[in-house]
């Protein structure tokens, strides 16, 4: 979602290092092309004035302009105010209340409620190892509650059963009261919503918040509806009151402005992040990170918490005691391809580590194929059992017949075989040398030919 502003600040910043000292005049130039990318970026102006304003109280300081390295310092108050800008501190759902919790979802039609409701009934209860039931409120959309009830269904969680001719608050209060009744921790009230704001929605939501009294109400809204978002969270803020802003299609081409504004123009906080299709594909927003990301700096934090959630540990030690012994075969290889696609595919890996961005125009231009995992799984797929354990029993006839099965040509095959076979040397060399003899030959190689 940041890709074309973290490109156009990370140019300006570089032209900044590249100065030996810099002037009153090089840094008010540079906050000038910086307001005009965050403004391009769409950032609502306010925001923007604020930013460019603080930044340039610290930025044009003695300690800054006659600084050893002046270039990163005006950096750092830049990283330091684009943090404050989207809030300092992550803040996660409130959950201390006397159980059942109920959590109000807000938003307008379209902008992904019901899917998030789910997503954080999942989170909760995976994360949190909390009882939760979801109740939809929606009487007006078709099949609304249904579709509650079949995304319960596909993340394990319990749904408030559909009673006809029940009206919103009726279904509210019901809930709350079987959340009281059967145990539950947490109640999540998915309301209705409209293609825009009218007085008719407003007052029905007021009414669910007054019966149910929601200890959070979370307005989610669509990132790639830019500042239309910000007056959606504004109106609703001041019409029914909320407590924090779930985002949802950040994983988009949304150009990050919504984000960028949200903090500031509402004072409520930004607590989830929706990246993706899937019922876990949402994220705590951390404003440190999101900081980290726009200027370049990478996510190496969120890359370590994803892989620490990705990675399936018995797999990774018994894949460990067989590298140990040398032995390694293509059921191996398909598990790690797995592993790398719950971790978001390569692309989602190399956009959190620091200076991506800065090659990301020679990473288009090397063809990186994210459709590659996908191919190479289905050619794996396509083999015997036998084949797998022992791939020297992939002669000519049977690698064609594996092409034929996956739908790829024997060349994508003969790859894939190479690949392993890289891969196989790789670990009888760590198994001949051991982790001491393999790093002293790793140091070795970066050292020059005179001095190994």
């Amino acid at each position: 979602m940041f890709e074309g502003l973290s490109g156009r600040l990370g140019d300006i910043f570089d032209r900044l290092r590249k100065r030996g000292a810099l002037s009153e005049d090089d840094v008010n130039a540079a906050l000038r092309e910086v307001r005009i990318a965050l403004l391009e970026a769409d950032v609502a102006l306010p925001a923007v004035k604020a930013f460019v304003s603080g930044v340039r109280e610290k930025a044009v300081g003695q300690e800054v302009l006659r600084s050893v390295t002046p270039g990163q310092q005006v950096i750092k108050i830049v990283h330091d105010h684009l943090v404050e800008l989207l809030g300092q501190t992550s803040e996660s759902i409130n959950l201390n209340a006397v159980p059942p919790v109920p959590v109000l979802m807000l938003g307008l039609q379209g902008s992904g409620k019901t899917t998030t409701s789910a997503k954080i009934a999942l989170r909760l209860k995976t994360r949190e190892k909390k009882k939760v039931l979801m109740a939809s409120l929606d009487t007006r959309r078709p099949a609304a509650q249904e579709q509650l009830k079949v995304l319960g269904e596909q993340v394990g969680v319990a749904t408030l059963p559909i009673v006809a001719g029940q009206t919103p608050v009726q279904i509210a209060r019901r809930a709350m009261e079987t959340g009281r009744l059967e145990g539950y921790d947490v109640v999540i009230l998915d309301t209705a919503g409209r293609l825009a704001i009218d007085d008719e929605l407003m007052q029905e939501v007021v009414e669910i918040r007054d019966a149910a009294k929601p200890v959070e109400s979370l307005l989610v809204v669509d990132a790639m509806t830019g500042q239309d978002a910000v007056t959606v969270a504004t109106n609703f803020n001041e019409r029914v009151g909320i407590t924090g802003i779930v985002m949802t299609r950040i994983d988009g081409d949304a150009r990050g402005g919504a984000a960028l504004s949200m903090r500031h123009v509402t004072g409520k906080p930004i607590k989830l992040l929706g990246v993706g299709e899937k019922a876990d594909a949402l994220e705590a927003f951390h404003p440190d990170r999101i900081a980290g990301r726009i200027l370049g700096m990478g996510d190496v934090v969120s890359l370590v918490e994803k892989a620490a959630e990705s990675i399936d540990r018995e797999e990774a030690e018994k894949l460990a005691k067989k590298m140990e012994k040398g032995g390694f075969d293509l059921d191996d290889m398909l598990s790690q391809m797995r592993q790398i696609k719950k971790m978001g595919g390569m692309g989602g890996m190399l956009g959190m580590l620091p200076g991506v961005a800065k090659i990301k125009d020679q990473m288009k231009n090397a063809n990186i194929d994210e459709g590659i995992l996908k191919k190479q799984e289905a050619i794996i797929l396509s083999m015997t059992k036998a084949e797998r354990k022992k791939p020297e029993l992939l002669n000519a006839s049977r690698r064609r017949r594996i092409a034929l099965g996956s739908g790829t040509t024997v060349a994508d095959v003969n790859r894939l075989i190479k690949q392993f076979q890289d891969m196989s040397q790789m670990m009888k060399k760590m198994k001949k040398l051991g982790q001491k003899g393999l790093m002293r030959q790793g140091l070795s190689a970066l050292l020059p030919k005179g001095m190994r």
